[in-house]
């Protein structure tokens, strides 16, 4: 006579699982919420390609920056949809290391830090984001006329774009992006340098 004792314990784990499942339907939201990417620290490695858009400058400035940039987990929410939708603030900062194609100098080494506004939909698939910020830095200048003219050198930036979840812990983004140096006039002339252009970027999330 056969054994029912793996059927036993077949049954015995199926009902394990609906317990599990129901607890996890039954969950409230704010459990439940902790999944959301917003939610979890994150480092993304971002790639350029801006190009002068103003005269401040003679010089026709092509710059490419490399990016390492961490973003925290939401600080708050502006928004909250019935559906599942998210308007939510974030903390980024990044090092950033721009190669000089065309211009004066040839690298700029800096950090930026900005807010992060995201609006997620209510699939927690895709947001748009907008990030406006700076910081600081340091270029190797000379005194080729119409460069930054010193060393030490200010930034501010902008970025709009879109953000996709690949997987779980996986997500790209695309962004119209520009950047503003600056010496703040400590020099005469201040041609600063006013670049706009495209980034991309590969993002992993921490658990």
């Amino acid at each position: 006579m056969p054994s029912i004792a793996p059927f036993t314990g077949f049954a015995r784990h199926a009902a394990a699982a609906s317990i599990l499942a129901g607890c996890l339907l039954a969950a409230p939201a704010s459990v439940l919420a902790q999944s959301h990417p917003a939610d979890h620290w994150e480092v993304a490695i971002e790639l350029g390609y801006l190009e002068k858009i103003r005269d401040n400058s003679p010089l026709d400035y092509v710059i490419v920056p490399l990016q390492v940039a961490w973003r925290s987990p939401a600080m708050f929410d502006l928004w909250t949809g019935e559906s599942g939708a998210r308007l939510t603030v974030r903390n980024r900062i990044a090092v950033i290391l721009e190669t000089y194609v065309e211009g004066a100098e040839d690298y700029y080494f800096a950090f930026a830090g900005a807010p992060s506004l995201e609006l997620w939909n209510a699939a927690q698939q895709s947001a748009l984001f907008l990030e406006v910020g700076g910081g600081a830095g340091i270029t190797n200048s000379n005194d080729t006329p119409g460069g930054q003219g010193q060393d030490f050198t200010f930034n501010w930036f902008s970025q709009l774009g879109v953000r996709h979840q690949l997987s779980k812990n996986q997500a790209v983004t695309a962004a119209g992006y520009f950047t503003h140096h600056s010496n703040l006039g400590m020099t005469d002339p201040n041609p600063g340098i006013d670049v706009l252009g495209i980034n991309l970027g590969l993002v992993w999330q921490f658990e």
